[in-house]
């Protein structure tokens, strides 16, 4: 023991050098391994997290080419179906001449035919089943209660009119009733073959399923493996990520083991339907092993061990050889103390070293010259040091009793505030807690101070949220977000969640700061609101009734039931079905409105020339004008027919008509409202003019608001919802462009609306 006890002493560093070299060296290499290992934990964080999402996005592209292409084939039966030529007064011969036309059109629909009420087949395309009776096939009945689309089968009378094969024929059915003169007269059935699904999958995962040897699956909802690899095709399957896929988060990955006993890493989506089509609800999982999903993560350790080691031996050479150059100098200045101390008065001279060390030097040089009169100055402070103390004791006291006074006067504005108010401290502890508080939230002050925060008043399911929100703040002390006013949704005592409305503050610094939060209850303007949105929700659900049957009349007429009309009747008839379905469509956007708030509008955009749309747009409207005694006129400059830019035409439409109904509405008889097109730098900007009495200046910061109207006499004699120009809003806004307005009491207002320029 003795013996390793002295070996360690003669190899311990007794020179500044060698201990500033020893710790160069360890502090590089356990900074660089720290660091190494911190960056490779992130970036392994990352790339798990890339390759879940890559595998999460992939499942969610094949759920959407599934829906989208159902959609495109329920879109296409409906349609199908109201063909004049399979109503019953049609030949068969000619109703089936007409079905195998359509069938050729899509190499998918394995049959098509058309039955009568009894369930008989009347015709279908190469006269496959007509005559059989199907009137107990689901599709057939299903049609009838207005369910148009089925789930994946094999076929029963079908099969021995196919082609054999090893796989047994699967369909997908979809079906809709054949109407005459308003009655149902028989049903249109369509037998979509699988093989469909399985092209939409191989048009997603070909490519990358042979590179990271990548499954995919469809599953309905009961579990069942409708299309997948042989192992589990056609198995019922209990998975977390088929409970996942079926909760509120629709899609996502997560790391799961599988019946065949091993794990793999599953990105799962959730059909929901598309358009019109209500979707079967199917699944899409996409699976890859976890060991071949992860072997990049492996990858990036092995290079981040090697170059962590590779640094930490640089930065070791580095250190030894910067510890000696620091150290130098100093063993200089060493020898020149003693020096000083055994008496010598020669001022010490440092022609080499770095500038802390020459600093030092001359320090040392003033030392010894200033300890005398250091002592004097000593002796004097000796001198008048009680009578400073007294003095500073005095200030001690008056600044102690101002604070005092401070609080107590702080203390007694919170306690009077209408306003619930919450002092948290920098550990997330309640620090403060008025009455206000103690009423909103049933905790009584001496309950609630110390308390965690979170915990105390925030509802469980937002734990983690808060949490993660509080840290935040406490490590950037993010003061961008202080005194602005947001809406949070807090626990009181009794368990009941309420909404409020939050402003936050600092108070103080360092580690004595405390947020400061005002809180005040917003339950009852939100029950206002919702009972607002229920109102116009029942009343535009009440108004579509009638516009549909007035819809499908005009329609009935435009397309020659009454016979034929004179071309001026044949013309207004057109502008008025044209302008009913509009109307149609703009009561369900009333109804889908908080969808467009939402950001979850559907718009079906191409490029297209701007000018067409607004002289269509003014033609639907001219008859209104007429009746209001108001000219329409439209304007742009030479180049207006070549503006073109990537809209949805039914929605942009709707847009130019909600603006040319407020103008006509609010002009004058004998004025003019004049639409224009015109280039404005890179885009394209469409206004609408009239000549009324303007927007008076209260009112202009509320235009765009749900149910704004201006407060005045000939507004509410004008009526309307206050809803219109709301919508326009957010369809011009859910296309990249924006919306706007001019105005001058009494010189009229312009709307303008300004959309990417397209060539």
């Amino acid at each position: 023991m003795s013996i390793y006890s002295t070996l360690l002493r003669r190899l311990r560093p007794r020179a500044l050098g060698a201990w500033l070299a020893l710790a160069f060296v360890l502090l590089s290499i356990a900074l660089t391994l720290v660091l190494v290992g911190v960056i490779e934990r992130k970036s392994s964080e990352q790339v798990k997290s890339s390759i879940g999402s890559g595998l999460a996005e992939m499942a969610m592209q094949t759920s959407d080419k599934l829906e989208r292409g159902m959609f495109e084939r329920y879109r296409e039966v409906s349609l199908i179906a109201q063909l004049r030529e399979l109503r019953p007064d049609v030949p068969a011969a000619q109703r089936r001449a007409a079905l195998e036309r359509v069938q050729a059109s899509y190499g998918y629909y394995s049959w098509i035919g058309v039955t009568g009420m009894d369930g008989r087949v009347e015709a279908s395309a190469r006269g496959v089943l007509e005559g059989a009776d199907v009137s107990k096939r689901p599709w057939f009945g299903n049609a009838l209660k207005g369910i148009h689309a089925g789930d994946v089968h094999e076929a029963v009378k079908l099969v021995n009119f196919l082609p054999k094969r090893s796989e047994p024929w699967r369909f997908v059915d979809v079906a809709f009733p054949v109407v005459e003169d308003g009655a149902v007269r028989g049903v249109l059935g369509v037998h979509l073959s699988w093989e469909w699904a399985r092209d939409v999958e191989r048009s997603v995962m070909a490519g990358i399923a042979r590179r990271r040897h990548v499954d995919a699956l469809i599953v309905d909802t009961g579990g069942k493996v409708l299309l997948g690899p042989k192992d589990v095709a056609g198995k019922q399957l209990q998975l977390a990520s088929l409970k996942a896929a079926r909760g509120d988060t629709r899609w996502g990955y997560l790391e799961e083991p599988w019946p065949d006993g091993k794990s793999y890493l599953v990105g799962y989506a959730q059909g929901r339907g598309y358009g019109d089509y209500p979707g079967l609800g199917w699944t899409v999982l996409v699976r890859q092993e976890v060991d071949d999903a992860y072997a990049p993560v492996r990858q990036l350790r092995e290079y981040g061990l090697a170059s962590g080691v590779l640094a930490a031996l640089l930065f070791s050479v580095a250190g030894v050889a910067l510890a000696r150059r620091i150290t130098r100098p100093l063993g200089e200045l060493a020898e020149s103390a003693r020096r000083i101390r055994a008496g010598s008065v020669e001022p010490i001279e440092m022609r080499r070293g770095y500038r802390e060390v020459r600093a030092l030097g001359r320090t040392l040089n003033a030392l010894v010259a200033s300890l005398v009169r250091r002592k004097r100055e000593l002796e004097d402070l000796n001198a008048t040091l009680e009578q400073r103390v007294v003095q500073r004791t005095h200030e001690l006291e008056e600044a102690l009793s101002t604070v005092t006074a401070n609080e107590q006067r702080t203390a007694a504005i919170l306690e009077a505030a209408q306003d619930a108010f919450i002092g948290i401290d920098m550990c997330g502890r309640v620090s403060d807690w008025n009455s206000a508080a103690e009423t909103m939230l049933g905790w009584r002050r001496a309950e609630a101070l110390g308390r965690d925060v979170v915990e105390l008043i925030a509802p469980r399911r937002l734990h983690e949220r808060t949490y993660t929100m509080l840290a935040q703040f406490f490590e950037r002390r993010d003061l961008e977000i202080l005194g602005l006013r947001s809406e949070r949704t807090l626990r009181t005592r009794d368990g009941c969640e309420i909404p409020v409305e939050m402003t936050t503050g600092l108070a103080g610094s360092g580690a004595g700061a405390v947020l400061t939060v005002f809180m005040h209850d917003i339950s009852e303007r939100k029950e206002v609101e919702r009972m607002k949105n229920e109102f116009v929700a029942t009343v535009s659900h009440e108004l579509r009734t009638p516009l549909t049957s007035i819809s499908a009349s005009l329609a009935l007429l435009a397309d020659g039931i009454a016979g034929d009309l004179p071309d001026d009747a044949q013309e207004l008839v057109g502008i008025a079905n044209a302008s009913s379905g509009r109307l149609v469509r703009l009561i369900g956007d009333v109804l889908d409105i908080q969808k467009m708030e939402a950001g979850r509008m559907a718009l079906q955009r191409e490029v297209q020339p701007l000018q067409p749309l607004v002289q269509d747009a003014a033609a639907a409207m001219r008859s209104f004008a007429d009746q209001a005694g108001v000219r329409i006129a439209c304007a742009g400059g030479a180049d207006a027919g070549d503006l073109r830019a990537a809209i949805d035409r039914d929605r942009m439409t709707q847009v130019l008509t909600n603006l040319l109904s407020n103008a006509i509405k609010f002009s004058e008889p004998g004025t003019t409202v004049t639409t224009r097109v015109e280039a404005n730098g890179d885009r394209v900007r469409l206004s609408v003019a009239d000549e009324g009495s303007g927007i008076p200046e209260a009112f202009r910061g509320r235009v765009f608001q749900r149910f704004a109207q201006a407060d005045g006499a000939d507004s509410r004699r004008k009526g309307g919802t206050g809803l219109g120009l709301s919508i326009c809003k957010a369809i011009v806004e859910e296309h990249g462009g924006t919306i706007g307005f001019d105005s001058r009491e009494g010189q009229g207002t312009t709307f303008w609306v300004e959309l990417q320029a397209k060539p």
